[in-house]
């Protein structure tokens, strides 16, 4: 979240009104769309409780600053992509807790032994999202130069987080190949049909292929690292992190096609 703060400034936030039905629609994708299309795979799947926390979870979280680069390789509107992300890191902050509370509590039940105060949470989102992204921007206004210099090994290093705590997530799971299989199918799905009704959407509403292609990517490319510090940090669940972990290895998969059919259009357009 530092790293991506390092590379917004506050004409980001303006670029909304300047681009407004794109950036409606892809705010009300990530918002509304992906939950609920999360709620259903897990219910036709019929995943057991954890799982389906899981992917509800893992819906819920903000795109990161992986969509922007395969946004990028892909000629989208990266301008648009950036904006996107930085708007719903910032409004997930107050949406995750009450989407996963109420996951939890339908699909874990009353009982469930694990237990999401929200008031605790959103202060721990605010720490861990609003706060690094806050001083990044700082950074990327006071420090130009370093913020520019420091932008391909952050994101290294954010790859890097990444890996070692999907690493620490498979070896908290003792049952890891069931759990996977089991949640495999309905994650696969999700991002997969993600990245198709976005892409649709966008072009029922007749954006541009680059913005379409950004929209797509932005729905379907989930901050894996942030879904991933939530169950294993602060829900200790290693169950509930498989769905994460399943999809932040697969969203490199459906990224990289993004990146094969759309990275070799000449001339993109920018909002």
């Amino acid at each position: 979240m530092f790293g991506m703060g390092m590379t917004l400034t506050r004409a980001d936030f303006r670029r909304v009104l300047l681009s407004p039905k794109a950036t409606g629609l892809g705010l009300a994708c990530q918002w509304l769309l992906l939950p609920v299309l999360a709620w259903g795979i897990a219910t036709l799947f019929s995943l057991p409780g954890d799982l389906a926390t899981g992917l509800i979870l893992i819906a819920a979280c903000p795109g990161g600053p992986t969509s922007n680069i395969i946004t990028h390789l892909s000629r989208g509107d990266t301008a648009l992509s950036v904006t996107l992300t930085a708007l719903s890191s910032i409004i997930t902050i107050f949406t995750l807790p009450l989407i996963l509370s109420h996951a939890m509590n339908h699909f874990m039940g009353a009982d469930a032994s694990i237990h999401l105060p929200f008031t605790k949470t959103l202060s721990q989102l605010i720490i861990v999202t609003l706060l690094p992204i806050a001083i990044g921007m700082w950074v990327k206004t006071s420090r130009p130069q370093f913020a520019e210099r420091m932008g391909r090994p952050v994101n290294l290093l954010s790859l890097l987080f990444l890996a070692l705590i999907i690493v620490a997530a498979i070896a908290k799971e003792k049952d890891l190949a069931a759990q996977i299989t089991a949640a495999g199918p309905a994650t696969i799905t999700l991002n997969l049909l993600a990245m198709a009704i976005g892409f649709g959407l966008a072009a029922l509403f007749r954006l541009p292929t680059p913005q379409r292609t950004t929209i797509a990517i932005e729905v379907g490319i989930q901050n894996g690292t942030l879904a991933l510090a939530i169950a294993l940090g602060m829900l200790e669940s290693a169950r509930i992190a498989i769905p994460a972990v399943v999809y932040s290895l697969f969203m490199f998969v459906s990224g990289a096609a993004m990146i094969t059919a759309f990275g070799r259009r000449r001339q993109p357009q920018q909002s």
